[in-house]
């Protein structure tokens, strides 16, 4: 006889979910070893003093791990993953009973943050993982990969139509009042107060404004949290993105992957060569920006953020550059990074081919040299 099965669900009696989630689980290990009670100092200016209780901070950044950890793409996947898995909720610290957070309510608050928070949040877990000696510090990788955007190419318009577009919206015209009162009030506060004592270097007056000047001028990675540097520096120099930007997703650009061209970012990491595998440093930019661009300011930030002298670094040939074989080899790092042919990118003949003749000074390619001494 075919058994046919009812679908009946009774409430759950004297459940808990101590009891559902295994003692050696991930999440249990991870409650155990990881306080994130530090949280609270680092968002405690953007609260209200009165108003209804938010989300508890520590909540929001145990969500942000568990999506890091899932490999989750957004807050609406995050929170149906939520209220899938018990491990999770036991994580979270809710009850069956409780209701989760809204996902919308996730992206307000990543929003209400700002990437200051964010880049707090990350240095404290690394110096915590320091701490415990996961972080080796002898030897670094530098990888990237490519992360698709929820964005089409359909969305892809004139980048001049765009931003005028935007600046007629949100530019008014009409510039604050400044208070003089106010303004010489706090002047006069700046002057008074103690100036800090300067640091003693070796460099000359002429020497720190050089510096000054050089810092000045060049792009800084990570204080422009990845954005491209849209300055011209050819005059045969073009990008695409420098002309073309997407209406749904303005940070993202064209990507060539292996299922076409899509609006996608690229994600850099610097990773401990330790056991522990520990990531001491991330960024996420434009896909348009090449993996070996922001690499220098990465691995030394990593140096001096947390100390660390590493012997060498490794990295593929995306980050062969001369620029950053010359700048490592310089601070004493072996770079074991190869350097990219680009020689034979083509199916063009390459500088290799072609012989100098000194004596009537012309480049003769070597195809041509054999084919006319055979005839000779």
């Amino acid at each position: 006889m075919m058994g046919s099965k009812a679908r009946h669900f009774a409430p759950l009696i004297q459940m808990s979910l101590e009891e559902l989630v295994p003692h050696d689980h991930f999440y249990r290990h991870l409650e155990r070893t990881l306080d994130l009670s530090f949280v609270r100092e680092f968002v405690h200016e953007t609260y209200a003093n009165g108003g209804r209780p938010s989300i508890d901070p520590i909540v929001f950044f145990k969500l942000q791990l568990v999506m890091f950890f899932e490999g989750i793409r957004s807050e609406r996947q995050l929170m149906r993953h939520a209220a899938d898995r018990l491990s999770v909720r036991w994580y979270l610290g809710y009850d069956l009973s409780e209701p989760l957070p809204q996902h919308s309510s996730l992206t307000k608050i990543r929003t209400r943050y700002g990437i200051e928070v964010f880049r707090r949040f990350f240095d404290a877990i690394v110096e915590q993982c320091q701490e415990a000696g996961l972080v080796w510090g002898r030897e670094l990788y530098v990888d990237g990969t490519k992360v698709a955007a929820n964005a089409g190419k359909e969305s892809v318009k004139p980048r001049f139509a765009v931003e005028a577009h935007l600046s007629g919206l949100f530019d008014t015209g009409i510039e604050e009042p400044v208070d003089e009162v106010e303004q010489q009030k706090s002047q006069e506060e700046l002057a008074g107060s103690d100036a800090p004592v300067p640091l003693p270097v070796s460099f000359s007056p002429a020497d720190c404004e050089e510096l000054a000047r050089h810092n000045a001028a060049r792009h800084d990675w990570i204080e422009e949290v990845g954005a491209q540097d849209r300055r011209v520096k050819g005059r045969n120099y073009q990008r695409i993105a420098d002309f073309q930007v997407s209406i749904t997703d303005p940070d993202a650009t064209i990507m060539h992957s292996k299922g076409g061209v899509d609006l996608g970012y690229h994600t850099h990491y610097v990773v401990d060569g330790g056991k522990a595998r520990i990531i001491v440093a991330a960024l996420v930019t434009p896909s348009e920006v090449m993996d070996n661009q922001p690499m220098l300011d990465l691995i030394w930030r990593t140096r001096f953020r947390w100390k660390l002298w590493p012997r060498h670094i490794t990295g593929d040939k995306k980050y062969g550059s001369e620029e950053n074989l010359i700048a490592i080899e310089h601070q004493g790092i072996h770079a074991y990074i190869p350097i990219p042919d680009m020689d034979h990118r083509t199916e063009f003949f390459s500088s290799e081919d072609f012989t100098y003749d000194a004596e009537r000074e012309t480049l003769a390619h070597s195809v041509i040299l054999i084919l006319t001494k055979d005839s000779q």
